[in-house]
C-alpha cells in the first residue's frame, strides 16, 4: 500500500490511543496502577550507576510489544530516564504496517493517552523545522500514525514519567513530543539524519525514546536462525546490568561475538543441537554488544551477519549515528549505550514454536 502524506494544517488535532484496550489497559487507574506496579519492581540503584533516576541518562531503548510481554522489561528504561532537565522528547520507533522508506512526522498537534484526559503535547515548531531540512522527512497523516503501535506503546509510559517528575504540572506544559516514524532507511540516510539530531543530543535540555523490541523468532517471523554450538544461558533469563554487555567494548570484542555466533536457518528439529532459547540468547547479546561499541558499523555487521529481526534496528542506527557525530563534534567519548535488561516473551524448544526478545538500555550524555 502507498504511504500517504499530507500539507500540515493549522487544525489542532490529536492522535488518539487506538491501542488501548487491546496492547494495554484503556482505563486510567488500571493501567497507572500497572505502570506504577512495574517502576516499583525495578531496583532503587544499579550499579555502578547508583540511584535511579540516572542523572544525565536521557537516551533509553525499550519495547513496545503488549504489556502483559514487554510492561515489565519497558519500566528498567523508564525507571532510569533522567528527565528532570527535560525540555523536550524526541521519541523513534519504526513503521510496522507501511512500507516507508524515509522518515515520517506527525500531522497531529497532540497525542491522546489514557492515563489522563490531558493530551501529551507536541513540539510542532521542531517537527515543521525538521520536516524542512531535508527531502528525506515527510508529514504522515492521522490515519498512518494510529494504526503504528512502535510509538504508542512508550506513551503511557512517558505521560506516567512526566507526571511523576512534574507532579501538578499540566500536560500542556510538559515537555513537548517530537515522534519520529524511521521506515527502512539506508545506512547513509540514517548517518544524514543523525548528524542532524546531533544538534539536539548537544543541548542536555533533550530527552530521546528508542522503541525497539530485539530477536522476532519462528517460523511466523521468516527467522529461524539458529548457533548450533551456542553456550547454555547462565543465568536463565531475565538478565540484569551485572550479566548484559557494557561498554567499553572494543572492535576487536564486537567481531570475536561475531564469530562466535556463526549459525545458519534451522529447519527440523532434528537438526537441533543446543536449546533454540541459549541460540536466540547468543545472537541478541552479541547484537547488544556491537551496539556497546559505539559504532553503527558493528551494528550493521552483526545485523548482517545474523540477520537478527530487531525491528528497531533503523530508528537505532539514526540514534548511534547521532552519538558518533555528537562525539566527533564534541571530542567526548560519551554516550554509549549500557543494557540494563533483558527479557523474552517465552523460550521456544523447536522449530514450529517462536518469541520475541525485550531490551531496556540507558546511554549517559
Amino acid at each position: 500500500m502507498r504511504f500517504l502524506f499530507f500539507k500540515r494544517t493549522k487544525q489542532m488535532s490529536t492522535r488518539r490511543p487506538t491501542h488501548a484496550g487491546s496492547w494495554y489497559e484503556d482505563d486510567t487507574t488500571t493501567l497507572k496502577a500497572e505502570l506504577d506496579g512495574w517502576l516499583d519492581a525495578v531496583p532503587g540503584e544499579i550499579e555502578p550507576f547508583g540511584a535511579l533516576p540516572i542523572p544525565g541518562a536521557r537516551i533509553i531503548i525499550g519495547p513496545h510489544a503488549g504489556y502483559a510481554y514487554s510492561g515489565p522489561c519497558a519500566a528498567w528504561a523508564y525507571k532510569a530516564l533522567d528527565l528532570s532537565k527535560a525540555k523536550r522528547i524526541f521519541l523513534l520507533g519504526p513503521s510496522h504496517h507501511y512500507p516507508l522508506a524515509t522518515i515520517a512526522l506527525p500531522e497531529v498537534t497532540s497525542y491522546a493517552t489514557p492515563v489522563s484526559d490531558e493530551p501529551l503535547p507536541l513540539d510542532i515548531e521542531v517537527i515543521d523545522k525538521i520536516c524542512n531540512a531535508s527531502s528525506t522527512f515527510e508529514i504522515m497523516s492521522r490515519r498512518i500514525d494510529e494504526r503504528e503501535h512502535s510509538m504508542e506503546l512508550h506513551l503511557p509510559y512517558i505521560h506516567r514519567k512526566l507526571q511523576l517528575t512534574f507532579p501538578g504540572r499540566p500536560a500542556a506544559e510538559y515537555p513537548p513530543l517530537v515522534p519520529i516514524m524511521v521506515g527502512s532507511t539506508k545506512a547513509e540516510t540514517e548517518r544524514a539524519v543523525g548528524a542532524l539530531l546531533a544538534t539536539y543530543l548537544a543541548d542536555s535540555s533533550n530527552a530521546f525514546i528508542i522503541s525497539s523490541d530485539f530477536c522476532h523468532w519462528g517460523q511466523r517471523f521468516g527467522y529461524t536462525y539458529y548457533v548450533p554450538d551456542a553456550p547454555q544461558q547462565k543465568p536463565p533469563l531475565p538478565l540484569s546490568f551485572d550479566n548484559l554487555p557494557q561498554p567499553p567494548t572494543t572492535v576487536s570484542e564486537a567481531e570475536d561475538a561475531i564469530q562466535k555466533v556463526s549459525g545458519r536457518s534451522l529447519r527440523s528439529n532434528k537438526e537441533i543441537q543446543t536449546e533454540i532459547y541459549d541460540s536466540i540468547s547468543a545472537v541478541d547479546i552479541a547484537t547488544m554488544k556491537a551496539i556497546t561499541t559505539g559504532s553503527t558499523t558493528q551494528f550493521l555487521k552483526i545485523l548482517r551477519s545474523t540477520g537478527n529481526t530487531v525491528c528497531g534496528r533503523h530508528p537505532i542506527g539514526v540514534i548511534m549515528a547521532a552519538l558518533e557525530a555528537y562525539a566527533s563534534a564534541s571530542g567526548e567519548e560519551v554516550g554509549k549505550f549500557h543494557f540494563i535488561r533483558y527479557e523474552r516473551s517465552s523460550d521456544p524448544d523447536v522449530v514450529s514454536e517462536s518469541s520475541v526478545s525485550y531490551v531496556s538500555a540507558v546511554a549517559v550524555i
